[in-house]
């Protein structure tokens, strides 16, 4: 009983700090960028600059449990329909699990099949707009997905996509991915609320 009770104190730890870590590790991968620039082709360092970009997206969007309360009591009618451990599994080995895997792609098998890491922020982005658009108020990470997801995504896609070797099925992929990971999260957030 004492190790289920030491991993709950555990989770409740991270949950409650890991938008801090995210903040320290935005900061520490954009240091690297400068000497990244010098070993790595634009197309893969655009493609890791995903990560710390997705991670100063959270510091707005999460920092004080802004966007679940948002979600929960805004969109939702104040139904508890994004829990902290869906935020914390969404956002820490799904989000930064994938950019991280989109890199490695990249760098295995080439810039086209990490295309799954600015088609995720460009739709992560675009909700924002729309929620925006929709809601007519602010919601938590609206400003950095105007004013980062959407030049960092659209400038990925672009160079990626100018490659001789990138092709219909890479961009392909990547937007799939990137709709079927959305695509989870709604239907998460359906069955939480229809279970209620």
């Amino acid at each position: 009983m004492a190790g289920l009770s030491e991993r709950l104190r555990g989770w409740v730890w991270l949950a409650e700090h890991w938008v801090t870590g995210a903040g320290f590790m935005a900061a520490a991968l954009l240091a690297l960028t400068p000497a990244l620039a010098t070993v790595m082709p634009l197309p893969l360092l655009l493609i890791f600059l995903h990560s710390p970009g997705y991670m100063v997206h959270q510091v707005e969007e999460h920092t004080g449990d802004r966007f679940r309360s948002f979600a929960n009591g805004r969109v939702f009618g104040g139904r508890d329909a994004l829990s902290v451990a869906a935020v914390l599994v969404i956002n820490v080995p799904v989000v930064w699990g994938l950019n991280l895997a989109a890199l490695y792609a990249a760098l295995a098998f080439g810039p086209g099949w990490g295309l799954v890491a600015p088609y995720a922020m460009l739709v992560n982005g675009i909700t924002h707009i729309g929620a925006r658009a929709r809601l007519g108020v602010y919601n938590p990470g609206l400003v950095t997905a105007v004013a980062l997801f959407l030049p960092l995504s659209l400038a990925t896609i672009f160079v990626v996509g100018a490659l001789p070797e990138v092709g219909f099925a890479q961009h392909a992929f990547g937007l799939a991915v990137a709709l079927v990971l959305h695509l989870l999260i709604i239907v998460y957030v359906l069955t939480r609320l229809r279970s209620r």
